[in-house]
């Protein structure tokens, strides 16, 4: 039986990529799917500006809501939804580097995504494709999620600067230009200060439904951006830009909670990335949370088992 557009829309795109985006943009029934990325294709960066940005964002590193140096904004016009996030993390360039220019170990960042069911890299020894599923919170048959296949490029990698990129041409129902961009560059201090970059844009079936989706089951969901209008400071951001501010987060604490397990042996890192993971969400429920620990942990260890042997 066909299933319902609103019902399609919010399965396939609140969750990734990544993803997502993507991370997958929205699903109903409760489902966060992620695989979405960028609205438009990302200009050409390099170390210098990267450099100069963390710089500038000094204030906001050190001082805001979310108790690490990281800082996260959103911006939505009338076909596109964008977040980015400025971080610093504690792992050496040289580290980050070497397992996120590496095509496979970004299907171990994006499974950590509680919407992304599923991800393979293409073929040979260099492959430029990854194929994902996403889909509900919840165990769910591949046959039920939705595919995106993402072109996996390289556009920058040196010494002392990175750049890769992720995209997807076309989505579920009218969504479209799928991207997710990480760029990282070494700090004195022996640390990494990255930025990622996750949006996507929709037409006009994906937009509508979106919509009906954030005024009635998604109307309680926010962001991380408060508001400053207004008599009460303290509301947060909702819509279609709380979405996306959800949705970078959790791809930014994918990449984090990597990156954690690479100190660990080979056996336990998988483990370790899933608590670290979980644990880094629950800091944050008003905006996160969706599963309790037990059911993440358990739909998650299979779907890692499932992605690695099918």
């Amino acid at each position: 039986m066909q299933r319902p557009l609103a019902q399609q829309f919010h399965q396939a795109v609140h969750a990734a990529l990544l993803a997502t985006a993507a991370a997958t943009l929205l699903a109903v029934s409760l489902a966060v799917c992620a695989s979405a990325m960028a609205a438009a294709a990302p200009e050409a960066g390099n170390g210098a500006a990267l450099q100069e940005k963390y710089q500038a964002l000094q204030p906001q590193l050190t001082h805001n809501q979310f108790a690490r140096p990281l800082y996260l904004n959103s911006s939505e016009s009338s076909s596109s939804i964008k977040g980015d996030i400025y971080a610093v993390v504690d792992y050496p360039f040289a580290q980050v580097r070497a397992s996120l220019t590496t095509p496979a170990h970004w299907c171990d960042v994006l499974i950590l995504h509680l919407n992304t069911k599923y991800c393979r890299p293409g073929p040979g020894a260099n492959p430029t494709t990854l194929s994902m599923r996403v889909g509900k919170k919840h165990d769910q048959a591949l046959d039920d999620a939705y595919r995106l296949d993402f072109n996996y490029r390289v556009a920058a990698n040196s010494d002392d600067y990175f750049d890769i990129r992720l995209n997807a041409d076309k989505g579920p129902i009218d969504t479209r230009d799928y991207r997710i961009q990480l760029e990282v560059v070494p700090l004195s201090d022996g640390r990494s200060f990255l930025h990622l970059t996750y949006s996507y844009s929709f037409g006009l079936a994906s937009r509508v439904a979106l919509r009906a989706y954030l005024a009635t089951a998604g109307s309680d969901k926010v962001g991380f951006t408060q508001e400053t209008s207004g008599a009460d400071k303290s509301n947060y951001v909702g819509g279609m830009r709380g979405t996306v501010e959800r949705n970078t987060m959790r791809y930014y604490l994918a990449i984090d909670a990597f990156l954690s397990g690479l100190a660990t042996p080979p056996a336990q890192q998988l483990e370790q990335r899933l608590q670290t993971w979980f644990s880094a969400t629950e800091r944050y429920p008003r905006q996160l949370h969706e599963v309790d620990r037990n059911d993440y942990l358990t739909m998650k260890r299979k779907e890692y088992a499932r992605q690695n042997t099918d």
